[in-house]
């Protein structure tokens, strides 16, 4: 476990502490348009305020396009919802950001723009994470959803100066390690698509007594049974892992899917599956046989849609998170398009944990750590 927060010396009052934060959040006509990670991480800013700290706040922003857009829409809402004395920056050359810390009072928050301007920041590059552990006393990461990356900001910044988990960062690693050591019966459920939940896949498959897969992870899988999938999206992986996925008993594979045809949504069976039809959902006999594996879930870790909520197909995740609701268990979540669709229909509270990271919680419950967690435990004392 990364050294934490609560670790930090009293000596340390009234010093600079340069944190790095995660508002890489959608921002829709200059308004930020879901703002879950500024408001998880507001607690841990205004305790170092209270503490008399100079905070400095780093953070990338990054659209689907590969653009890297102004973080000061983020500025005005943190202003407008409380966050007292804070200040932007607009550039990133290090003469200006010194310049600006210098006029700082003990409790002022300096939001700097956005680290990815600087194309040196996913390079990871030496000097300018130099450069930046030069504007404050100590780091402090509290961006676990970033952390997966070697970039300057996560990886490069301790090297120069003492770090720490930040209380955030703290309880995603805390949680996220309850599933290493579940109780049981464990309940594992992964939908969407990227290969490396085929891999998280394979490497829980001894210790969750059952799983239940959606999307492009459903699709790889009967695919390797031999079973037509249609158009629908299959991912690729390592042969012997696909042959011991597709080999599990352990695996609920869909019995029923609904496919789109006509520009309408049409449930069928698996040997009914055409040419052209894409799998968007589960179906109404699938969702039974789920029912009965929550039903005997002491602990359920889930990541991804069960279908292609994006496009409308949201009937199962919806009916499975009312599964969820009933009974007691410890239900663990996250990932990008979970979160995004549990936000929107405003069913967070339904969970034990909800996680940040997306690729960073595939990441650590894969490798059991991540860059950023290392950069912590071999920074600089």
């Amino acid at each position: 476990m990364p050294k934490s927060l609560v670790s930090l010396p009293s000596r340390l009052r009234e010093k600079r502490v340069l944190m790095r934060v995660d508002f890489n959040v959608p921002v829709k006509r200059g308004h930020v348009d879901d703002d879950m990670r500024i408001q998880r991480t507001l607690p841990t800013i205004k305790m170092l305020q209270e503490r008399g700290h100079k905070i400095i706040l780093l953070s990338h922003m990054e659209d689907e396009g590969g653009r890297t857009p102004t973080l000061l829409p983020i500025a005005v809402y943190m202003r407008v919802h409380g966050v007292r004395q804070l200040m932007f920056a607009r550039d990133l050359e290090i003469p200006y950001l010194q310049k600006k810390i210098e006029s700082m009072d003990p409790g002022d928050v300096l939001l700097v723009e956005n680290i990815r301007k600087d194309p040196r920041e996913k390079k990871n590059s030496v000097r300018f994470s130099e450069e930046l552990a030069s504007l404050g006393d100590v780091y402090i990461n509290e961006a676990f959803s970033a952390s997966h990356r070697t970039h300057a900001s996560i990886v490069g910044i301790p090297r120069f100066l003492p770090s720490f988990a930040g209380p955030l960062f703290q309880e995603e690693v805390r949680q996220l390690s309850r599933a290493f050591r579940p109780s049981h019966p464990f309940l594992l459920v992964l939908g969407g698509r990227k290969p490396v939940k085929l891999m998280l896949l394979s490497q829980f498959l001894r210790k969750a007594d059952s799983i239940i897969v959606g999307g492009a992870i459903a699709n790889t899988i009967l695919a390797a049974r031999g079973i037509s999938v249609g158009a629908s999206v299959v991912e690729t992986a390592e042969k012997k892992i696909i042959d011991a996925l597709a080999n599990s008993r352990k695996i609920l594979l869909p019995r029923d899917v609904v496919v789109e045809r006509n520009k309408r949504a049409k449930t069928i069976a698996l040997d009914a599956i055409g040419a052209d039809d894409a799998i968007y959902d589960l179906g109404p006999e699938t969702m039974k046989e789920v029912a009965v594996l929550v039903a005997q879930s002491s602990f359920v870790l889930w990541n991804g849609p069960l279908g292609y909520t994006e496009k409308g197909y949201e009937e199962s995740t919806h009916e499975f998170i009312s599964m969820l609701a009933k009974g007691k268990r410890t239900v663990i979540t996250g990932g990008g398009d979970t979160i995004a669709y549990l936000h929107q229909k405003k069913l967070l509270d339904v969970f034990s944990f909800v996680s940040m990271g997306g690729g960073a919680m595939l990441d650590f419950l894969s490798e059991h750590t991540l860059p950023g967690i290392e950069a912590l435990i071999h920074s600089r004392r």
